[in-house]
């Protein structure tokens, strides 16, 4: 298949692009600035500048031409601030889906976080519930031209991948990896049966196939 993932300098992105090209998918990374394109190239993945901060509609969409599924994978980051949560987590996250929409792209998965659409606990951090609240605001739920997916993890982690996660509507609390989350993600693209459901993962013990047929199920 051919994969646009937004974001495609993160470091979930970049995993992600290294899977699916070595298995044979064409991978269209979107990033922000140019100098991140040798990366991308090094992950196997098609570099396209494209500032979705400042973009169209029309010029995302017109990036996504022959496209079979696109990943939401941008993010602020944790050193920005709360107007960036909007303009970043919430503003591009739609004007991404308003683009596949545009471009006839079926297929739309957003890394989310655990947590997004409840209640921030007493003493969440400010900048932090902007966060949880942009993203609950990029509702995807509405869209009957997008087979979406939310994919909403737990504490992100550098440790090398298990193979292994628990993937639910409700999962207890953990953190996984990310290269575990990539695995997960690659995995969700090959399974239309995850259209219209949200699920949150953690690390676990069911392998990562397994666990996606389950959560289907």
């Amino acid at each position: 298949m051919r994969v646009a993932i937004a974001g495609g300098h993160g470091q979930i992105a970049l995993r992600l692009e290294r899977l699916l090209s070595a298995r044979g998918d064409d991978v269209v990374g979107i990033i922000r600035r140019g100098e991140q394109a040798a990366d991308l190239r090094a992950a196997g993945a098609l570099p396209v500048v494209c500032d979705l901060e400042k973009a169209s509609v029309a010029d995302v969409a017109a990036h996504l031409s022959g496209v079979d599924a696109v990943v939401f994978a941008a993010g602020a980051g944790p050193a920005s601030g709360a107007a960036r949560k909007d303009t970043v987590d919430r503003a591009a996250a739609v004007l991404f889906a308003d683009a596949a929409e545009a471009a006839g792209v079926p297929r739309y998965l957003m890394i989310s976080g655990k947590g997004v659409g409840t209640e921030p606990p007493a003493g969440t951090d400010p900048v932090f519930a902007v966060y949880l609240q942009a993203k609950a605001d990029a509702d995807l739920r509405a869209r009957a031209g997008l087979a979406w997916t939310i994919l909403q993890p737990g504490p992100l982690t550098d440790e090398p991948a298990t193979g292994r996660v628990a993937l639910a509507e409700s999962t207890p609390r953990g953190d996984v990896s990310r290269d575990d989350v990539a695995l997960v993600l690659m995995a969700l693209l090959d399974e239309p049966g995850v259209a219209g459901r949200t699920f949150e993962l953690v690390g676990g013990d069911t392998l990562v196939a397994d666990a996606v047929r389950a959560a289907v199920s």
